[in-house]
């Protein structure tokens, strides 16, 4: 089959998925894709077909993401950044380009793609797995996606990295001990029923704004980060703390679902004053740990993040 723009453009999804693992961010996810994107059309004429179109492409993309991640700082959440905070600590923001950035599941799962692998793509962009890869060095990091998430074997790692047989299998063996002490929760193929009825609390709690029932559906570690924030609280009672204290602006929030890094996530929406619109203020993405909330995530950079998602920045009142 010939290759032209067209059949490029239709493995847009997984590369950026691949790119988003290893980069941490959905923007530089973005210029490794076209930048992935542009080196393969120029070199389209020496693509000989002893690969597939996708493999040729994966290779190109994983090194555009190591050049990349040279000329850039590792991507981190705030609960890997400084220790847990109280609720009187200032609020310190670092530049966004620190922080580990949330991506919508649709743009990086084919629509046609079959079930099993949507699944295990929800599953890789996962911000705890996505995560913990910032802290492998790069080829490692690079080494690990090709082989447990993409499938190739180690002779073809090796080819794609120009490198060796043997030093593949010493980049795996260290990548896949690090994560393992990193210990990164295994990821349901879907949600349970029991996991539903708790978005559903969750959603109900907030629109009541229940502070106590908010907590109630936590893990007694559970953390709230607010990147750009420096801040995390840890534990249901230094959450509440903030919930009720200067949390409480988020009194009459609306809730929006969206799918993000393949969790339960939500767009919040702030309320305006004497009937003006709501504002965007939050995408939210919860992590769960069986029928507990282990994480809450609010990521604050809206002007960035909503357009993303495909949602306005103002809601009409009611």
């Amino acid at each position: 089959m010939a290759v032209d723009e067209r059949s490029l453009d239709a493995h847009r999804p997984a590369l950026m998925g691949h790119c988003y693992r290893m980069l941490g961010s959905a923007f530089d996810a973005d210029d490794a894709v076209q930048e992935t994107m542009v080196r393969a059309w120029k070199s389209l004429d020496r693509f000989e077909g002893r690969s597939s179109v996708r493999t040729w492409l994966y290779r190109i993309a994983t090194n555009v993401c190591l050049d990349l991640i040279g000329e850039r700082s590792r991507r981190a959440r705030p609960v890997e950044d400084g220790p847990a905070g109280t609720v009187h600590d200032d609020l310190i923001a670092r530049p966004r380009a620190h922080w580990l950035e949330p991506i919508p599941d649709a743009q990086v799962i084919a629509a046609d793609d079959d079930p099993f692998e949507q699944t295990a793509m929800r599953q890789s962009v996962r911000l705890a797995f996505v995560s913990a890869l910032q802290h492998l060095p790069p080829r490692q990091r690079a080494a690990l996606l090709l082989a447990d998430v993409l499938g190739w074997s180690a002779a073809e790692i090796a080819d794609g990295l120009d490198t060796s047989v043997p030093a593949v299998n010493s980049a795996l063996q260290r990548a896949r001990a690090t994560l393992a002490a990193r210990r990164v929760p295994p990821a349901a193929a879907s949600l349970t029923e029991a996991q539903q009825a708790l978005l559903d609390r969750y959603v109900e709690a907030f629109d009541r704004y229940d502070v106590d029932r908010l907590v109630s559906l936590m893990r007694e570690d559970a953390t709230l980060s607010m990147p750009p924030f420096t801040l995390w609280l840890q534990g249901p009672a230094a959450i509440g703390g903030w919930l009720t204290g200067r949390g409480s602006v988020c009194r009459g929030s609306r809730l929006v679902p969206v799918e993000a890094c393949g969790s339960p996530a939500f767009a919040q929406y702030h309320p305006g004053a004497d009937g003006a619109p709501h504002k965007a203020w939050a995408i939210i993405v919860l992590e769960l740990d069986g029928e507990r909330i282990a994480s809450w995530n609010s990521f604050l950079d809206v002007e960035h993040l909503f357009p993303r998602f495909g949602l306005p920045l103002e809601l009409p009142p009611g």
